[in-house]
C-alpha cells in the first residue's frame, strides 16, 4: 500500500507531531489557522523527506522546517496560503486534535509569546521543550552563545510583559 518512504515518513509525523502542534499553537490564533498551518507543514515536510539524510535526528529536521514554515507563512500576517495538491497517501496520517486543556495554565505565556518576533517564537519554543542550545542553535542556525544571549533577553521581556498584564 505504501512505499518504504511513506511508511518511515508517516510513523514519523505521527509519532512527532506534537512538533507541529505545539509550532501552530505560537504562529496561529484560531483552529482553522492551526489546522491550515498544520497541513501546510506536513507537506512541506513530506515535500523535503527524500532529502533527509539523518545526519540531525527527525525531530531536529522537523523542527527546522516546521519553523521556516510558520516563519514564512505568518511573517506578514498573509493568510493566503498557496495551496498544494494533497497527495491522497498522506490523508491516512490519523490527526489528534489538539488538547487546548493543556494549554490553559500557559495562556498568559502565550498571550505575551504571540507579542515577541518570529526568531523569538522560535527560541522559546524549542526551550520550552527542554532543547538544549546545542540544538537550537543548529536548528535555528544562530551560535549557542548568541541562542543564550537571547533567551536572557527573552525571559526579562517576557516577565516584564507578564508582570505589567498580571499587574494591571
Amino acid at each position: 500500500m505504501y512505499s518504504n518512504l511513506e511508511a518511515e515518513f508517516i510513523n514519523q509525523l505521527e509519532e512527532h507531531q506534537n512538533i507541529l502542534h505545539k509550532i501552530c499553537k505560537l504562529y496561529t490564533g484560531d483552529m482553522d489557522s492551526h489546522k491550515d498551518l498544520f497541513q501546510e507543514m506536513t507537506i512541506q515536510l513530506w515535500k523535503s523527506y527524500p532529502s533527509f539524510r539523518g545526519d540531525s535526528k527527525f525531530t531536529t529536521w522537523a523542527y527546522r522546517v516546521a519553523l521556516n514554515t510558520a516563519i514564512s507563512l505568518y511573517r506578514n500576517k498573509k493568510r493566503n496560503v498557496p495551496t498544494v495538491q494533497w497527495d491522497n497517501s498522506l490523508h491516512n496520517i490519523r490527526y489528534e486534535e489538539y488538547d487546548t486543556r493543556q494549554e490553559e495554565q500557559l495562556r498568559s505565556l502565550y498571550l505575551a509569546v504571540h507579542e515577541l518576533n518570529d526568531i523569538e517564537k522560535a527560541l522559546v519554543y524549542m526551550y520550552l521543550e527542554d532543547k538544549d542550545y546545542a540544538e537550537i542553535s543548529e536548528t535555528l542556525g544562530i551560535s549557542e552563545v548568541n541562542a543564550r544571549v537571547k533567551m536572557n533577553r527573552i525571559k526579562t521581556k517576557l516577565k516584564n510583559m507578564l508582570s505589567i498584564k498580571g499587574g494591571a
